[in-house]
């Protein structure tokens, strides 16, 4: 399972997430952040360090915020 980074980190946008993921799957998108799905290693380190609590794991998601991990997929899938 992956990290997703939710909608307060829209307005935030605070990087403390990037500078402490050991695999380096998080990157700054127009409007967010975002968290590679296919290389977060689930560490939790990410979720620790944001200052806003965007971040939260991909089981732990309700109906309304998956549209996060489908940004996030659409993100890295065009990269």
């Amino acid at each position: 399972m992956a990290f997703v980074i939710l909608d307060p980190c829209g307005p935030e946008k605070a990087a403390e997430c990037v500078t402490v993921c050991p695999v380096d799957c998080i990157e700054e998108g127009p409007d967010q952040f975002y968290i590679d799905p296919d290389v977060c290693i689930d560490c939790g380190a990410c979720k620790a360090a944001c200052p806003v609590s965007a971040i939260e794991e991909e089981y732990d998601l309700t109906p309304d915020q998956e549209v996060f991990l489908d940004k996030a997929e659409a993100f890295f899938a065009n990269k």
